[in-house]
């Protein structure tokens, strides 16, 4: 079938259009699922910032998808996933399956997550990019997020593209291409004579 992408920052409204598009569903006899990582801790379900929600599975990953036939699939927090289970949607995708996913686009050093490029790599018939405010400038271009630890910008290297935990370790600010933290701030070295 085709694959719907929904990208952006942090508080860009992302959920909020995941829930647009699948929530009229449970009024048909359309069959659908929604699927969260069981990392995203924050809620325990898709919760927009405006009040809408929609039930969702929460996953380690999407194996389950695959055990039952459903027409359309969404998945939020789909940064939170793996390149495994990119190769689910691939398989959902072939077998007729419509997909929805949502999540951030950009890694805490401004990078794209190992899974979306997986997933824009796939194709997808939509892709709808949000912006949001920026935390710092209060301007509407925010393009990224900004992970801070105790207050400041978390730019320290992980493993490819991966996901931070959500679970309150850390906090997230929206923000901007010129307000984003994208590595360590350099000390002033000593100048020699």
């Amino acid at each position: 079938m085709d694959l719907t992408l929904i990208l952006g920052p942090m508080k860009s409204g992302k959920s909020l259009e995941l829930i647009s598009l699948l929530s009229p569903l449970r009024y048909s006899n359309t069959t659908h699922r929604v699927y969260q990582s069981a990392r995203h801790v924050r809620d325990t379900g898709v919760v927009s910032r405006t009040g809408g929600a929609l039930t969702t599975t929460k996953v380690a990953d999407l194996s389950e998808s695959l055990a039952e036939e459903v027409e359309v699939v969404g998945v939020d927090e789909v940064h939170m996933f793996s390149l495994a289970d990119v190769g689910v949607v691939g398989q959902l995708l072939s077998r007729g399956t419509r997909v929805v996913a949502a999540g951030l686009d950009l890694d805490h050093c401004g990078e794209l997550f190992a899974p979306v490029k997986a997933l824009l790599e796939l194709g997808p018939a939509t892709v709808t990019y949000r912006r949001s405010v920026c935390d710092r400038c209060r301007n509407f271009n925010a393009t990224h997020t900004q992970v801070l630890s105790a207050g400041e910008p978390f730019v320290e290297p992980l493993g490819r593209s991966q996901a931070l935990p959500d679970d309150g370790t850390f906090t997230y600010e929206a923000r901007c291409r010129s307000c984003f933290v994208s590595e360590p701030a350099l000390m002033d070295s000593p100048r020699r004579p």
